[in-house]
């Protein structure tokens, strides 16, 4: 309990504290109270943020919790050879860290030095614009890559837990494997698919570290408020206007913990009716 007070606890209370006051020239630190909500709320910067983490949540997110549970579904049936590296290949990319693996997909990125450049050079074939109009789904890619292989364990692990006498009973009344992973295996993790979804909900919103890595190979796509997370920060340590910063992380928290409940909510309400 001292840690959590003292780690978590005491930093929003300051947070809190510093969003209700901001420095001005003339004056100097003066309370103006939710005022620095009110204007974060008509920031275009901020709101232009939301607006593309949004998207990206709304692509980003089934693309990636659909390959995971595919391939924990293939693996569970064991109809995959060599399934024990096959399940370490998958997983593997989440132990790479985030600074290393935005590194490594911005070199393969690169429009002069990058592999995929010079191979449609050879080809003569124009560049793909991976660090340009395409620079979102680029950062889709690489978020991709790097958490199928976590969600994949999560649902593979809830997979092993069903009983088998329901796969056994499920065949008996003529189902192909198909049908009983659709209609057995899939709802009966449905409470992993929603840990993984309300994961995914709040890490699409907390995004930072690869348009905060690309943002120097592509500093005329990436600017400082590209999503919220990185605005706050460019807003707290590059514009020093900590008071702020604090309001437009407050914002996004609760932004966060608004979907995510919207989202534990309606999978409760499902299971209900089902």
């Amino acid at each position: 309990m001292v840690v959590f007070t003292a780690m978590l606890v005491v930093p929003l209370g300051y947070a809190a504290y510093l969003s209700l006051y901001r420095e001005q020239l003339i004056g100097g630190v003066s309370f103006v109270g939710v005022q620095n909500y009110v204007d974060a709320l008509s920031d275009p910067a901020f709101l232009s943020g939301l607006v593309r983490v949004a998207l990206f949540l709304v692509v980003q997110v089934p693309i990636m919790l659909g390959v995971a549970l595919v391939i924990a579904l293939l693996l569970d049936s064991g109809v995959l050879y060599a399934q024990r590296f096959i399940r370490l290949a998958v997983f593997l990319p989440y132990a790479v860290p985030g600074v290393v693996a935005t590194l490594m997909w911005g070199y393969l990125y690169g429009p002069d030095f990058g592999p995929f450049a010079q191979m449609a050079t050879g080809l003569g074939l124009p560049k793909p614009p991976f660090l340009s109009s395409w620079m979102l789904g680029s950062i889709m890619n690489i978020v991709t890559w790097s958490f199928v292989g976590y969600n994949m364990i999560i649902m593979f692990a809830a997979l092993r837990g069903i009983p088998t006498e329901l796969y056994e009973a499920a065949r008996v009344d003529g189902a192909s494997e198909l049908r009983i992973a659709w209609s057995v295996k899939i709802p009966a993790i449905r409470s992993a698919i929603l840990l993984t979804l309300i994961f995914s909900v709040i890490g699409s919103f907390q995004l930072f570290n690869e348009p905060q890595l690309l943002r120097t190979l592509a500093p005329s796509v990436i600017d400082t408020a590209y999503t919220p997370n990185l605005y706050a920060y460019n807003l707290a340590f590059t514009n020093q206007n900590v008071n702020y910063s604090a309001a437009v992380a407050f914002l996004l928290a609760l932004v966060i913990a608004v979907l995510s409940y919207v989202v534990q909510l309606s999978a409760q309400r499902k299971e209900r009716r089902s």
